[in-house]
């Protein structure tokens, strides 16, 4: 289990992070996410101990990470994949890393199947590619079998059959009854992965609630609805309290309503003998919800130019 009290970090007058405090549970994944600059980095750096708070304090199964007498058999993390040796194998760098633990040349073996590497495993690392090099930092949060694993932006580089490798270990390791805290900016992936959710912005807290809880928040609550009888069913909606309802013109068959849910719908509908193609209440995907609550804690935001003014200024 991960523990954040009251986390500050401060770099001269610029706050990185705020009065932070969090929990991340064993046996879900967690996502970690905010905007750039958020504060995610520096955070992950607290907890293992890479960068000393300035206020608060954070533990890592009851401890603080320089405190574990064997830090790698209890915390797994990647911050950075290519964080490595150019000039080692990919063999060596992990078997130099359980040197320093007392781990098993057999474990070594084994994490290198678990992530695929085997082809490779005897190539030097300045020369694989982004996704091989993920699956190397991987393997090295592994290799101690830890109960507790911190992963930044871990699918960069994979192709989809790495994302959904990733994915689906993620998942088994979890079920185990492991503690798992993933940063990602893939609002998709995450949505696939993870089950809870702490979301940070300008170095503050905005949301630490499930992956469910979290979308239901930004959505509008309506239903979507098709139906031949689109004009009808409008004008009966619309004669309800509190029901709005608007008509797409380029689809005419097409409804979205607020203000009533699905089985009040259908129940209208059937009432009049209306007939219906689809009833689909309407839920923001991740990535709208994440844009949504994050909206004002953005510290990085692009200027769109208008196209016009784009090729006046190239001419």
């Amino acid at each position: 289990m991960i523990e954040a009290v009251g986390l500050t970090k401060r770099y001269g007058p610029k706050t990185a992070v705020q009065d932070l405090s969090f929990s991340v549970r064993p046996g879900i994944v967690t996502g970690f996410l905010g905007p750039n600059g958020a504060g995610k980095s520096t955070t992950m750096r607290m907890l293992l101990g890479l960068d000393t708070p300035s206020a608060g304090h954070a533990t890592v199964n009851g401890r603080r990470y320089a405190e574990h007498a064997a830090p790698l058999r209890e915390v797994g993390a990647m911050l950075e994949a290519r964080a490595i040796h150019t000039g080692r194998s990919a063999f060596n760098h992990l078997l130099a890393l359980a040197a320093t633990h007392g781990i098993a040349r057999s474990r070594v073996e084994q994490v290198i199947d678990l992530v695929g590497l085997r082809e490779v495993a005897r190539r030097r690392a300045g020369g694989f590619s982004l996704g091989m090099g993920q699956r190397l930092g991987i393997a090295s949060a592994l290799l101690g079998d830890p109960a507790t694993l911190i992963l930044d932006e871990p699918v960069n580089g994979l192709d989809p059959e790495g994302i959904l490798w990733i994915r689906n270990l993620l998942k088994s390791l979890a079920a185990e009854g492991r503690t798992v805290l993933v940063s990602s900016h893939l609002m998709s992936e995450m949505a696939l992965t993870a089950e809870h959710l702490i979301v940070i912005g300008r170095g503050r807290l905005i949301a630490d609630t499930s992956v469910a809880e979290f979308t239901a928040s930004a959505s509008r609550g309506g239903v979507l609805v098709r139906t031949p009888d689109a004009v009808r069913l409008a004008e009966l909606l619309g004669a309800l309290p509190q029901v709005t309802v608007r008509t797409d013109a380029q689809d005419p068959h097409r409804l979205e309503v607020e203000g009533a849910d699905g089985e009040r719908i259908g129940r209208l509908a059937a009432e009049h003998a209306l007939v219906l193609f689809e009833l689909t209440p309407q839920q923001a995907s991740l990535e709208e919800a994440f844009m949504e609550l994050t909206k004002d804690a953005v510290e990085y935001e692009a200027v769109v130019t208008p196209r016009a003014l784009v090729e006046e200024h190239a001419a």
